[in-house]
């Protein structure tokens, strides 16, 4: 699926990639604006350039453009490039979103708040002819999980707290894992995901009873050697998100999860009083509530984001918690032997 929804070309193939212009609004905590980097880190041949309110201290790197610059630069689209909590569309961002509609740009969201339902973005949207993408609309049709094990295997990437990498892991297990011959499907369940793979469900816009039923849909029964490699969501740990994290857990019915952690993290992602979880309580509470579905569920490996430190902290870290949990543990972005054994360990 195209991110724009463009028609084939008509002499086949797919189509060209979007041009997006990645908004950020006035945010100040980079872990709010996880799907701007998601889209810069896995579709950088997308993005034009970002856009920013004043107080803004976030940034992809991307050269700074308004909606004007960024349409003379062939952009097709703004993208809010924010997941913050609650998911609304603040009046402070209003004014530049409807400049973007002038500008001849379509707005694309992620937001639990519909652009549609923001009457000045509704009414300049027809006006002009532009259009308003919302991609964190679940299916209509979900049903209630059943529990029932399905063919095929399955990993979830879990974490100590939201915003901290297990995204992206999951793409890059499930890239590694095709780059070796192995039949692997990332699948997405969260806005940022569906962005990049072009399809999938976002978990935390369903309605609560439909959760482990819209897993299960999302990662249906397949081949014995085929391999769903699922995006997890928010941490079973986390005041607010804990409840799409074990509806998730239990219609994935995954047979390995991978632990997402944040070594530098000490308190929780906007609870910051509330100390963060430890990889062994996670580990603990996710077994002993994903065999309610599997009960041969086990975690396979640690990923870590060390993106805050420098390579030989970072090496320094990734062996410590391998060798303190007798896990394979690696950062996926730095790669390296250390990513290796953990991939190789998901197919032991």
């Amino acid at each position: 699926m195209d991110l724009l929804d463009r028609p084939v070309p008509a002499g086949g193939g797919a189509a060209p990639p979007p041009r997006l212009l990645l908004f950020l609004g006035d945010v100040t905590e980079p872990g709010f604006a996880k799907t701007a980097f998601g889209l810069r880190h896995w579709a950088a041949e997308w993005c034009v350039g970002e856009c920013s309110l004043p107080g803004a201290s976030v940034t992809t790197g991307l050269p700074r453009l308004s909606p004007a610059e960024a349409a003379a630069r062939g952009a097709e689209a703004l993208l809010i490039g924010i997941a913050s909590p609650g998911g609304g569309i603040p009046l402070v961002w209003r004014a530049t979103l409807a400049e973007a509609l002038e500008a001849g740009l379509d707005l694309i969201s992620g937001m639990h708040v519909r652009l549609a339902d923001v009457p000045e973005l509704q009414a300049a949207a027809t006006r002009l002819g532009r259009r308003l993408i919302d991609v964190r609309t679940p299916p209509s049709d979900l049903a209630v999980g059943s529990g029932v094990k399905r063919a095929g295997k399955r990993l979830l990437t879990v974490g100590t707290d939201c915003a901290l990498g297990k995204k992206y892991t999951a793409l890059a297990i499930a890239r590694a894992l095709v780059t070796r011959g192995v039949d692997a499907t990332f699948r997405a369940t969260g806005q940022t995901g569906i962005m990049i793979a072009g399809a999938g469900i976002p978990i935390d816009a369903v309605v609560s009873d439909f959760v482990a039923g819209a897993a299960e849909q999302l990662s249906p029964a397949a081949a014995p050697d085929h391999w769903d490699v699922i995006e997890g969501q928010g941490s079973l740990f986390h005041p607010a998100y804990a409840a799409v994290s074990l509806g998730l857990l239990h219609g994935s019915q995954p047979d390995l999860f991978v632990v997402c952690h944040d070594p530098t993290r000490v308190g929780v992602l906007g609870h910051p009083e509330r100390a963060l979880p430890t990889i062994e309580q996670v580990i603990g509470q996710t077994v002993a509530l994903g065999r309610l579905t599997n009960p041969a569920i086990r975690c396979v490996g640690v990923s870590l984001n060390t993106g805050a430190l420098s390579a030989g902290e970072a090496d320094a870290v990734i062996a410590a918690t391998a060798a303190r949990l007798s896990l394979p543990a690696a950062d996926p972005i730095r790669g390296g032997a250390a990513f290796d054994r953990l991939v190789e360990a998901c197919l032991q």
